[in-house]
């Protein structure tokens, strides 16, 4: 018998058997999505004389019924009322995960928005100076005043860049005009037109020209859902800039939204409707206690 020409060499077979140069570095995936949870009530003989908390939660499910079916936004004012009666009120309403603000500059107003954990139920207190000149549970896909700020915020025309260039800008001019045909073309019922910036070449000097150029408005939200969202109007009519945290503050998505208000920070139909059910849930017990 000859010998095989060929010299036999140990082939490793199976995971780990062969040298690996290079390792795959995953982006951290968001981690804690919030869900519904009921708020904690008190115990039944602490709140049997808060008849007039009982009236404003009665009176907010009604609201809510009538918002649900396609109503404009309504609310119901608690200036005045009794320290136990609001803390109940607090108690009933909890916190969501959508919160806001809208500042004044110098004039020292400003408005702060809270949702309850009934998605569609929103505090909404004003103040002046640290002073509140107004506390209301308001009832709809997203207070109104956030809306109000942010068309008052718009201004006449887009700034309009003179001469050369900064270093290291390159795309956002070329962005920022199909941008501003967007926010012309777009109409109140359509979709969100979404830029989105992470997809694009982009560098941090073209992100701070493009921001530079639709401005900061007086409109800030967050919400902490699936990781976290931070929500500011521009300057621009109907433009807002929105960016996506995961768990651990790294920005997983960031992007220009075309839009009269993101839907990530509004109710929807179905929130509504389900909040409703279980607000009267609630409501049977604090009145049955």
């Amino acid at each position: 018998m000859k010998d095989f020409p060929i010299p036999v060499v140990a082939i490793g077979i199976g995971p780990g058997s062969q040298p690996e140069e290079e390792t795959l570095d995953y982006l951290p995936m968001p981690q804690g999505m919030e869900t519904f949870r009921a708020p904690l009530l008190p115990e039944p003989e602490d709140v049997a004389g808060c008849h007039r908390a009982h009236r404003a939660l009665r009176e907010a499910l009604a609201q809510l019924d009538r918002v649900r079916q396609g109503g404009a936004n309504l609310g119901v004012d608690l200036t005045g009322l009794p320290v136990a009666d609001r803390q109940l009120i607090n108690q009933v309403l909890g916190e969501g995960e959508v919160s806001a603000v809208v500042t004044g500059g110098d004039s020292g107003y400003e408005v702060r928005v809270q949702e309850s954990v009934f998605a569609g139920v929103w505090r909404v207190v004003c103040s002046v100076n640290g002073v509140v000149s107004s506390d209301v549970i308001e009832l709809g896909a997203v207070p109104q005043a956030l809306k109000t700020a942010a068309l008052e915020d718009v201004l006449p025309t887009m700034p309009r860049w003179q001469g050369a260039l900064p270093p290291n800008v390159q795309n956002a001019p070329t962005l920022l005009s199909e941008i501003e045909d967007q926010w012309h073309a777009w109409r109140a019922g359509q979709p969100a037109q979404v830029v989105n910036l992470t997809l694009l070449p982009m560098s941090v000097e073209d992100i701070g020209f493009l921001d530079h150029h639709l401005g900061t408005g007086r409109v800030l939200i967050l919400s902490r859902g699936y990781g976290n969202c931070r929500i500011t109007n521009t300057r621009m009519p109907n433009c807002w800039r929105v960016v996506y945290y995961n768990s651990q503050d790294v920005v997983i998505l960031n992007t220009v939204e075309v839009v009269e208000l993101p839907d990530v920070a509004q109710a929807a139909k179905e929130d509504l409707d389900d909040s409703h059910e279980r607000l009267g849930e609630v409501l049977t017990w604090v009145e049955g206690a």
